[in-house]
């Protein structure tokens, strides 16, 4: 927390927005509530201006020290009066932390294989966000999907909305039968190709529209890495998916980009579910909003 010096000074002066600023790094959560209490401190004093101004009148006393002393005073009671429960700075800090990622929202259910959380603790490197949830696991993929991305063309966040998407933001990957993790970001089945290691589990298909539970096979890996560089190979030189990629080269991230390259998996035949391109449209949405909060 802020020394009350600090505090006292932002709420009369916008540039100490600086030391929060160097804050944020550190512990971005802290950062964020003490600036939803200055920006409430900054506008209760404000407020007490303008109810002055409106009803009091000059008089012969009144001078420069006299103005200065109240201005000072109403600095005071405005710091003391921010961050009360219930107030203004709590909406602040809620509209805050969903902008940054800090609280990206309930992470859409996905059908998948169990519900093992994802091993989080063999992310290479750290980062700024805690490694929970949606903002973690798209930090989490972010260099393996750019590398993806330099291979494909596609834009590496829709391939990390895509792994989201499948895995339940990683809360749901495909196992193993003794638990350890296949790596399988994408649900990529082993088919006649497939030279390497298998996991079977039980998932869901639909058949002519509805819902059947079948046992399938699918690929396994050493890392996800290796999970992302082989669905970029996948896209390269599958046929069916050329002109997805082609398509989602060419738009980029912007525009109805998200919704025309999801519905260009489901036409190309990627997933059985009929609903698959509303559910991956809505995944990338959030994805776009959270790499651009932890970048």
């Amino acid at each position: 927390m802020l020394p009350s010096s600090a505090m006292q000074g932002l709420a009369s002066d916008a540039r100490a927005l600086d030391a929060l600023k160097s804050r944020a790094a550190l512990d971005p959560k802290g950062a964020v509530r003490e600036t939803a209490r200055q920006f409430e401190a900054l506008f209760m004093n404000e407020l007490m201006k303008s109810m002055r101004a409106t009803t009091l009148q000059s008089g012969l006393l009144d001078n420069g020290g006299t103005s200065m002393g109240t201005e000072m005073l109403d600095t005071q009671f405005a710091t003391q009066l921010a961050g009360q429960p219930g107030g203004l700075s709590a909406a602040i800090m809620k509209q805050l932390e969903r902008q940054m990622g800090l609280a990206p929202g309930p992470i859409p259910v996905t059908g998948s294989a169990n519900n093992t959380p994802a091993p989080l603790s063999r992310t290479p490197a750290a980062t700024r966000l805690p490694q929970a949830g949606a903002a973690g696991f798209v930090q989490q993929h972010d260099a393996a999907a750019r590398r993806a991305e330099a291979a494909t063309g596609i834009p590496a966040a829709f391939m990390v909305a895509q792994a989201a998407h499948e895995t339940g933001w990683g809360r749901k990957e495909i196992v193993h039968a003794d638990g350890t993790p296949s790596f399988n970001l994408f649900g990529i089945k082993a088919d006649a190709r497939w030279k390497g290691p298998t996991a079977e589990v039980t998932t869901t298909e639909f058949v002519d529209g509805q819902a059947r539970k079948v046992v399938a096979r699918f690929r396994a890996y050493g890392s996800y890495a290796e999970s992302f560089a082989d669905y970029a190979q996948l896209m390269k030189t599958s046929p069916r998916y050329q002109g997805v990629v082609a398509s989602a080269s060419r738009a980029g991230e912007g525009g109805d980009a998200a919704a025309g390259f999801a519905q260009g998996l489901q036409r190309a035949g990627y997933a059985t579910d009929p609903a698959y391109a509303a559910k991956l449209t809505r995944v990338i949405n959030t994805t776009l909003r959270l790499q651009r909060s932890v970048a």
